[in-house]
């Protein structure tokens, strides 16, 4: 069973602590705005891996694609929301 964008958007959430997470998708591919106060100091690779982290083997077995902005809450103001 494909999963949903709100479950997509739980998993991320029980894993990583998130101030904003909005999460669209098909049931294969899914688009992510990932805000965190976890992502302070880090760089875009960083950022990614922990989201990665957070979908642990679920990237693998039940997203095929996932397109993801990871933002700090200054970044995440700054862009406007």
């Amino acid at each position: 069973m494909l999963p949903t964008p709100e479950q997509v958007r739980q998993y991320i959430a029980d894993g990583l602590p998130c101030v904003h997470l909005d999460v669209q998708g098909d049931g294969s591919h899914f688009d992510a705005v990932i805000v965190s106060t976890a992502f302070e100091g880090k760089r875009l690779i960083a950022r990614h891996q922990m989201v990665y982290a957070a979908l642990g083997d679920r990237m693998k077995a039940e997203i095929h694609a996932l397109s993801m902005r990871t933002l700090t809450p200054a970044e995440y103001e700054q862009a406007g929301k």
